[in-house]
C-alpha cells in the first residue's frame, strides 16, 4: 500500500495530463485540536472527485461545493494561491466536523503546473526525498534534493513540504505476531518485509501485501540498507536469528529498532551484546525491547498493537517514557 503523499500527486497528475483543472490543498497551520496534521494533501478535480484528506470529511465537502461545478459552483480558478481558515468560530467548528476549538489554515494551489507535477512524481517513484517549495504570492513551485525528513515550513509566504519514499519495516520472524504487525504496518502505508529462513513458519505465512524472504535477517537488513524512513522489528524469539539483525539495524540511520521478548530476555540480550559484541550502555539506548507501549497486552494481537504505536509514536516525534 503506497503512501498517501503518492497517491494524491500521483492521481492529480494524471488528471492534469487529462486535460482537468485540478487543486492542491495543503494543511499548513492547526490550531488546538486537528484531524490532520500539517502537511496533509488532497487533490480536487473540477467536476467533484477527490482524493487525499485534510479534515476527515466535512472540510473536503464544503471545497467540492465551492470549487467544482459538480454542484453548480463557478469552475476553478486559473489565479494564484489562495489560505482559507475553518473553525474559526465554534458554530464553524461544529458545521465541519472539527473537534472542540480546533481549526485549521489550508494552501489552495489552483493551477499547479502538470509539467513539475511530473517531474515530482517521478522522483517520488524513484525514491528520491525532495522538498517542494511553494511561493504562495506567485504560486510558483520548487522541487530539491532532500537528505532527510524534515518538518514542514510555512511562513505565510512559502510553504516548503519534504516528501520522499514510503516508510519500510523488516520483521524478523513469520509468527503469528509478524502477522498482526504486518497488517498494522501496510494499513499505516508501511512497506513491509518479513524475513525468516525457516522454511516451518514461513510456509503458513498469508498476509497479502507483505513481500517474503527466506535470507539470514543480517543479510536482509544489509540488503534493505535502512535510511531514516525504516524500522526493523526482532519478532522472533531466537537469538540466531534476532541478534545479528539486530546488531546490524543498531548501527544504521533507522529511526527505530525493536525486539519482543521479556524483561529478562531483554536484559540477557543486553549483556550479551556488551560482553560479546562491543556494545555499550549508550549504544543500546537505541534498542527498543522489550518493544511496545505498557497497555497490558497478551495474545499475538493485543502485542502487536502495542508494539505498533510504539513504532508510530516514535515515528511522528512523540517521546514515550521507557519502563
Amino acid at each position: 500500500m503506497e503512501n498517501v503523499d503518492a497517491r494524491v500527486l500521483r492521481c492529480a497528475r494524471g488528471w492534469l495530463a487529462s486535460g482537468y483543472r485540478v487543486m492542491l490543498v495543503t494543511v499548513v497551520k492547526t490550531w488546538g485540536s486537528s484531524p490532520r496534521p500539517i502537511g496533509s494533501m488532497m487533490a480536487l478535480r473540477e467536476d467533484g472527485p477527490c482524493i487525499g484528506s485534510v479534515s476527515g470529511g466535512c472540510v473536503e465537502d464544503d471545497l467540492v461545493h465551492r470549487y467544482t461545478n459538480a454542484y453548480g459552483a463557478s469552475p476553478l480558478p486559473q489565479s494564484t494561491p489562495e489560505l482559507v481558515r475553518y473553525g474559526i468560530t465554534a458554530d464553524e467548528a461544529h458545521r465541519f466536523g472539527l473537534p472542540c476549538g480546533g481549526t485549521l489554515e489550508l494552501l489552495l494551489e489552483f493551477a499547479p503546473a502538470p509539467a513539475v507535477m511530473d517531474e515530482l512524481v517521478q522522483r517520488l517513484e524513484a525514491g528520491q526525498l525532495v522538498q517542494r517549495t511553494v511561493d504562495c504570492q506567485s504560486g510558483r513551485v520548487s522541487l530539491a534534493d532532500a537528505s532527510a525528513p524534515e518538518a514542514v515550513q510555512f511562513d505565510g509566504a512559502r510553504l516548503s513540504v519534504t516528501l520522499g519514499p514510503q516508510y519500510r519495516m523488516l520483521l524478523i520472524g513469520a509468527g503469528a505476531l509478524a502477522e498482526y504487525v504486518a497488517v498494522m504496518a501496510l494499513f499505516n502505508h508501511f512497506e513491509v518485509t518479513v524475513c525468516d529462513p525457516r522454511i516451518e513458519h514461513r510456509d503458513t505465512w498469508s498476509v497479502a501485501g507483505a513481500q517474503l524472504s527466506t535470507e539470514m535477517p543480517d543479510d536482509a537488513v544489509r540488503r534493505m540498507k535502512p535510511d531514516a524512513r525504516s524500522c526493523i522489528l526482532a519478532l522472533s524469539h531466537d537469538p540466531k536469528l534476532d541478534d545479528l539483525a539486530l546488531l546490524e539495524a543498531l548501527h544504521s540511520p533507522a529511526f527505530f529498532v525493536g525486539a519482543i521478548g521479556s524483561r529478562r530476555n531483554a536484559d540477557s540480550r543486553k549483556q550479551r551484546f556488551i560482553e560479546h559484541f562491543d556494545e555499550t550502555e549508550q549504544s543500546l539506548q537505541r534498542l527498543h525491547s522489550p518493544v511496545g507501549l505498557p497497555i497490558g497486552s497478551k495474545t499475538p494481537a493485543e502485542i502487536a498493537v502495542s508494539a505498533m504505536a510504539e513504532v508510530l509514536a516514535v515515528k511522528n516525534s512523540i517521546l514515550q517514557p521507557r519502563r
